[in-house]
């Protein structure tokens, strides 16, 4: 059973809370939703897509962090080392930025929608900046 919609572009995904891993990234997130944002192709890390935030604090540090998520695995970066992220990866992915390596709280895996994971990828690639929304199932 899924716990959010993730909307992106044209492309419907299903969500769960990975709490176990990253309570207070999820508990910290939730209170946002419904969250809208643009999704942008990554630059470093290989066959993702990330919302950058600037110095944006969600006030959480480092739980269950990760450098290679695998596809559907979401994960939020503190910042610190590089801008404060989301990153949804689509295929493989070594996260990573101009500095180097980094790792984030995995904090949602998509449970439903995952075949569709390439083609937004493939879209944010070609055709740009898309439209993202988090919201409760």
């Amino acid at each position: 059973m899924s716990d959010l919609r993730i909307t992106a572009g044209p492309y419907e995904f299903f969500a769960c809370w990975e709490r176990e891993k990253s309570p207070e990234t999820c508990e910290a997130f939730e209170k946002l939703l419904p969250y809208r944002q643009k999704i942008i192709h990554v630059r470093w890390s290989g066959e993702a897509c990330w919302i950058p935030l600037g110095d944006y604090d969600l006030g959480v540090g480092f739980e269950d962090a990760t450098s290679y998520p695998q596809a559907g695995e979401i994960l939020f970066y503190p910042g610190g080392y590089s801008e404060t992220e989301i990153l949804l990866p689509y295929y493989g992915t070594h996260f990573k930025s101009k500095l180097g390596t980094l790792a984030g709280n995995h904090f949602l895996t998509i449970i439903e929608g995952n075949e569709n994971l390439r083609p937004l990828g493939e879209l944010v690639l070609w055709e740009g900046a898309q439209a993202i929304i988090f919201e409760r199932a």
